[in-house]
């Protein structure tokens, strides 16, 4: 029992970062945005989040300071790709290795530097019951967060004429365009969210996840989240099994490691890696499951008539 509630909070630990990313990157998404940089946008919240909560020593201005990063991010490649027009795939993976190289430059006189991480909520019968007591009631705040953000905009999608606006600029921008509304604003304030949840999965890594910042700590989590929103079918109910299913192959890979059973440690870390490409195989090869649910225009550079 014991064994089984550590490997499940273990679970949630891990889930957590690729499910706060994700959430954003589909709302991103089903704008007609394709962002192939959350990895940067992920690496540079994890180190402005942690220079913030040093220098400060609150964890919530460490977690405003990630959020800023990532918008900030956010806000480079929507210049570029909504304001100049640029191959979105392009700019995407120069904002990965932008943000991976700044993150290096802001981080290096913290490495080695220890904080204390968030707290976690404890609820004095609730949070002591047996197995799910901690697990529903002793999370930090980044887990319920996750969960809500899951739950707003799938409410923002589906019950509010803004989220269906969103969805049409996504599936056909021309039309949008043409009935007024505008494209291109649109777009960018979803690009911009994307970056503020991308910078706020970083946060959690170094602020509540592991208590110092290492170059490099996202470790292609923002790449799995790329994958978990194809897996998603660009569906937030189908975002939150995703991403502990996800999380669980994580955690599952060490304690195999940690069981010895003779399998090479550097095949078990793969295993994320592995299933991400998997999934997206399989995805591909059933495009009337997820190809229905991608949004039309995705990708697809807007230029307005002038």
């Amino acid at each position: 029992m014991l064994m089984f509630e550590a490997i499940m909070l273990s679970v949630i630990a891990a889930s957590t970062p690729l499910l706060l990313a994700a959430a954003g990157e589909l709302v991103t998404e089903r704008s007609g945005v394709l962002n192939l940089g959350l990895e940067g946008m992920m690496i540079m919240g994890a180190a402005c989040a942690f220079a913030g909560a040093y220098l400060s020593g609150s964890v919530v201005v460490g977690a405003v300071c990630g959020v800023l990063a990532g918008v900030a991010m956010a806000a480079i490649f929507a210049i570029f790709t909504l304001g100049l027009a640029v191959n979105q795939v392009a700019s995407g993976l120069a904002l990965t290795i932008l943000g991976t190289g700044l993150s290096g430059l802001i981080g290096a006189g913290f490495v080695g530097q220890r904080i204390t991480t968030a707290p976690q909520l404890h609820l004095p019968v609730l949070t002591d019951l047996p197995l799910v007591g901690r697990m529903l009631f002793g999370q930090d705040a980044f887990v319920y967060l996750s969960v809500a953000l899951v739950i707003g905009i799938w409410l923002f999608l589906y019950r509010s004429r803004a989220g269906l606006v969103l969805r049409a600029v996504g599936d056909n921008h021309t039309s949008a365009h043409a009935l007024g509304y505008p494209v291109l604003k649109i777009r960018a304030l979803a690009v911009l969210f994307g970056g503020g949840c991308a910078g706020l999965a970083g946060a959690f890594l170094p602020l509540a996840y592991t208590p110092f910042f290492i170059p490099g700590m996202t470790a292609g989590r923002g790449w799995i989240a790329l994958a978990l929103v194809v897996f998603a079918s660009w569906r937030p109910g189908r975002l939150v099994a995703g991403a502990y299913l996800f999380g669980a192959v994580s955690i599952l890979q060490l304690h195999a490691q940690a069981l010895g059973l003779g399998i090479p440690s550097q095949l078990m870390s793969s295993l994320p890696y592995l299933a991400t490409v998997i999934v997206l195989v399989l995805i591909s090869r059933t495009r009337g499951i997820a190809g229905s649910a991608a949004p039309a225009s995705l990708g697809v550079v807007f230029v307005p008539d002038r």
